[in-house]
């Protein structure tokens, strides 16, 4: 097991896999309102073989080299994640994204994450261009993407329906030669 120092408040990124289902489901359980507020992740861990499926999911992905799931820890406790939703190393693309319990928001956990995973996608993957699909109502998530340095390509209008409502949506990206972005907080 390895785990990657995000700073020095004792937070780490981590693989997150099925093994881990339970602490998952629990980390879910935390922050099930506040993450379902834009995130329908909630809706599908519902229970123990629910949080297995999805961490069986990814771990499927990542041996087929089609994305990548990692943990956010803070204080040796799950508190979110970040993910490549999509990856393709032969087109040179990718698509992050991420999520946090609400006891760990505003402390920059998910940008040092999602830079450290964008950072291995370009660096060692060599992607070349990161996406990032943000509800445009979801303030914290822009900000993380302009902090990464990304640029906002388009505005989706009513493109995602969530809750019973439709939705505009964002696409934020970098390309890998405007990375590493400049690190701004």
């Amino acid at each position: 097991m390895y785990a990657m120092s995000l700073g020095d408040d004792g937070a780490e990124l981590r693989p997150l896999e099925p093994w881990q289902a339970e602490e998952f489901l629990a980390h879910m359980d935390r922050g099930r309102e506040f993450i379902g507020a834009r995130n329908g992740l909630p809706d599908v861990v519902t229970d123990l073989e629910s949080s297995r499926a999805f961490l069986r999911a990814y771990a499927e992905r990542a041996a087929a080299d089609t994305g990548r799931i990692h943990g956010i820890w803070s204080d040796g406790t799950l508190v979110g994640a970040v993910i490549l939703r999509t990856f393709d190393p032969v087109g040179g693309t990718a698509e992050a994204g991420c999520w946090l319990e609400p006891a760990a928001a505003g402390k920059g956990l998910v940008t040092r994450a999602a830079r450290a995973l964008i950072d291995w996608a370009i660096s060692v993957r060599g992607i070349h261009r990161v996406q990032w699909v943000v509800s445009s109502d979801n303030e914290p998530s822009i900000a993380v993407a302009r902090r990464l340095g990304m640029t906002r390509e388009a505005v989706l209008r009513e493109s995602y329906w969530y809750r019973g409502k439709r939705h505009d949506e964002e696409i934020w990206s970098v390309l890998s030669p405007d990375w590493p972005a400049t690190p701004t907080t």
